[in-house]
């Protein structure tokens, strides 16, 4: 079976990987266009390029792959490319641009998704940070036939993961990759034989998972401790989370849920030392902060943060 691959981040860079491991062909690869990052704001070409370039796989980089869009002679010359390289289906898994039908009918088997959530749960760009925003005890990845509507094509395969109550999205995303580059080998595998049927998605329980704000980094510290620990760990490793002190934004990185007594005000420093960590008052409850950071600092341990920022008596706003 040959495959065409669409992906940018490091998500869709564990999926290729997996998918080169198993032995299938690879043609070509799709990514987004290399872009500025880093202090000097080099270009920099995604993970999914560097795997592909460092195996000798084909890169195109269109910017658009919408005939009526925006770019329209680029996307031209990426659907004669399309159509020009011989494949059976297309594997796409954070890809960033949108395949019209125009795309989603080239390939003998169509195209087919990773995406990182138990759908119809958490369509949409942000899966991982959203399950874990939300409180929700499991999430994982499901394998999906692509359709124009916005994750709502049928399941191929799916796969349940619990969400440890530590989880952050840096952890999580890592485990779900993995899984991810093992569903799609054994869904193409089985692809291939004609031994999957797709299976419709559940009218009930659709949530949609919004792209990630750099606003929403901001911490309101009169909610529950328990809304803003799932916050904080949600957030990890961007936006981060930010609570504000006399102006300064101040980045939470790792906390505990603790106890606070009756009356305290939200956003009251009850503790600040290398042996309690810093304890913040929340709207119920509070959060023992173990990882700080300041402003062009790095992320330190709370006990390494007090010794040049010191927070016995202040309040955060």
């Amino acid at each position: 079976m040959k495959i065409i691959f669409a992906g940018t981040p490091e998500f869709a860079a564990i999926a290729l990987e997996a998918l080169h491991n198993a032995g299938f062909s690879i043609p070509l690869v799709l990514t987004q266009p290399d872009r500025p990052a880093g202090r000097g704001m080099q270009l920099q070409a995604s993970p999914v390029k560097q795997f592909a370039l460092a195996h000798d796989i084909p890169v195109a980089q269109p910017q658009s792959l919408r005939l009526d869009g925006k770019y329209p002679e680029v996307a031209e010359e990426a659907h004669a490319l399309l159509h020009a390289t011989p494949h059976d289906v297309m594997v796409v898994a954070a890809y960033g641009l949108i395949l019209p039908r125009s795309v989603l009918e080239i390939p003998r088997f169509g195209c087919i998704n990773i995406h990182a959530s138990l759908l119809p749960r958490w369509r949409g760009a942000a899966p991982i940070h959203r399950a874990i925003e939300a409180g929700d005890a499991e999430t994982g990845v499901t394998i999906m036939q692509m359709e124009e509507g916005l994750d709502t094509g049928p399941m191929l395969l799916r796969e349940g993961l619990p969400i440890a109550d530590d989880e952050t999205t840096a952890t999580l995303h890592d485990k779900l990759a993995t899984l991810g580059g093992k569903l799609i080998v054994d869904a193409l595998s089985k692809v291939a034989q004609g031994a999957l049927s797709p299976t419709p998605q559940p009218e009930q329980g659709t949530t949609y998972a919004a792209k990630i704000a750099k606003e929403e980094a901001a911490l309101d510290l009169t909610q529950p401790a328990v809304v803003l620990h799932r916050k904080l760990r949600a957030f990890n490793p961007f936006p981060g989370a930010v609570a504000q002190l006399n102006g300064v934004p101040v980045k939470f990185w790792r906390a505990e849920l603790a106890a606070a007594p009756a009356g305290a005000i939200p956003g009251q420093v009850l503790a600040a030392n290398g042996h309690d960590g810093v304890l913040v008052a929340c709207g119920e409850g509070a959060l023992r902060i173990l990882e700080l950071q300041k402003p062009g600092g790095k992320r330190l341990a709370a006990a390494e943060f007090l010794k040049g920022f010191p927070l016995e008596g202040e309040r955060f706003n």
